[in-house]
């Protein structure tokens, strides 16, 4: 596993992205304005909403995770809402509800919860879309027999 890390910590190093690393436990909010890669523990709230969430193999989360894009290679006990997609990969875990328009399970991965894949734009569940009915001029009024 300790190669896993190296090449996730240079890999994430070379992409310019923020690294939580194996050794790291963090309880709270974390909040971002670039894209990270969790290797340690965080318990609590993770928002990175325009950006890219990666549970790396060594990484443990209990949280509920609010980011563009979210893929799972540790272990997630937790919601996640993405507004782009959800990646679960061959070793990845999750235990949660995800809400997200595109969503892909590897085979081999583990996942519980219950998936919404609502497109942006659409109505919320339960709530139907307001019908639009074409507005059609007024017929003229038929002709009577015999007049």
């Amino acid at each position: 596993m300790a190669v896993e890390s190296v090449s996730t910590t240079k890999a994430a190093t070379e992409r310019g992205m923020a690294l939580i690393g194996p050794s790291v436990v963090i309880k709270g909010e974390l909040d971002g304005s670039e894209d990270l890669t969790i290797e340690g523990n965080v318990e609590g709230k993770v928002e990175l909403r325009d950006h890219t969430l990666t549970i790396g193999p060594n990484g443990r989360l209990k949280a509920q995770v609010f980011a563009k894009a979210v893929v799972v290679q540790g272990e997630l006990v937790g919601n996640i809402n993405a507004s782009e997609k959800v990646d679960i990969r061959e070793n990845g875990s999750v235990d949660g509800d995800i809400i997200s328009p595109r969503v892909a399970i590897a085979e081999g991965a583990h996942f519980r919860g219950s998936i919404d894949m609502q497109r942006k734009g659409a109505a919320p569940a339960g709530k139907p879309a307001p019908a639009v009915l074409a507005a059609s001029p007024a017929a003229p009024p038929a002709p009577r027999a015999g007049a």
